[in-house]
């Protein structure tokens, strides 16, 4: 969607694949056959950076690592830390129970290791740029509503000035749900977790979350309907019972009146 919102405002673009943080290295070949995939259908060009891992691990892993011992995504490590407190996983395949998806990740914490991970891959990406004659940079990370979009734009423009390159920042989270919907029309491949090694469990705790919150609502709607219908045949017995001394009463009226 970013790509086809881009080449329609008369930009001629080329997409540059900088994904060292996507782990594992299958998931990373996946995604990127997927959007050479793409790119030939919608006729634009797709360049692969290089694929480090090891730098990834290097300049954002840590800042992960630190923040496993906060983050109730991560189940035993949070839980033994804050034992017998509300909310706490029991163990890393417990079903996690905070109050908010962005409790259950502390994304205060996480915007650190994000913005770190932007930062590796934009300051790549603008150096690319800069050297291949580029007149500017943009990023369809801009399409999700589940990134840090203010930490982006910040780190575009920080990694774009660096190298001095324009920056072409645009907000595409509007445009996300069109986007879903075309990349399921086409089949196009859908993963499940942002992408690095840490995004995985966090990927997992989420589904968890949003499955024990729906599940929740639906016990609550069954209660609510249960709760009606026994009111109503509340109501329908009170009034048979209404009836019945009312044509107990007119009887006995009726046989009072034959004596007569």
């Amino acid at each position: 969607m970013p790509t086809r919102l881009l080449v329609e405002a008369g930009h001629d673009i080329t997409v540059f694949y900088a994904n060292s943080n996507i782990a594992p290295a299958a998931e990373y070949e996946h995604r990127l056959r997927e959007l050479q995939r793409y790119a030939e259908m919608q006729g634009f060009e797709v360049l692969e950076g290089v694929y480090n891992p090891a730098e990834w691990e290097e300049k954002v892993a840590p800042i992960g690592e630190a923040l496993k011992q906060y983050s109730p995504a991560f189940g035993e490590a949070f839980a033994t830390r804050h034992a017998g407190t509300e909310g706490s996983s029991s163990s890393e395949g417990s079903s996690p129970s905070p109050a908010t998806v962005a409790e259950l990740l502390d994304d205060d914490r996480r915007k650190e290791r994000c913005r770190a991970c932007y930062r590796m891959r934009l300051e790549e990406a603008a150096a690319f740029a800069k050297d291949g004659g580029f007149d500017a940079l943009t990023t369809t990370l801009a399409v999700s509503p589940y990134q840090f979009t203010e930490v982006i734009h910040e780190e575009l423009e920080r990694a774009s000035a660096q190298a001095g390159i324009a920056a072409h920042f645009q907000d595409f989270r509007p445009y996300y749900d069109e986007a879903t919907r075309i990349s399921r029309e086409l089949e196009m491949y859908r993963q499940n977790y942002c992408g690095c090694r840490f995004s995985i469990r966090e990927g997992e705790a989420t589904r968890a979350f949003v499955k024990q919150q729906r599940k929740k609502k639906k016990a609550r709607e069954r209660a609510a309907i249960q709760a009606e219908q026994a009111e109503l045949a509340q109501h329908r017995a009170e009034k048979q019972a209404y009836a019945e001394a009312q044509a107990k009463k007119r009887a006995i009226l009726k046989s009072l009146r034959q004596k007569q």
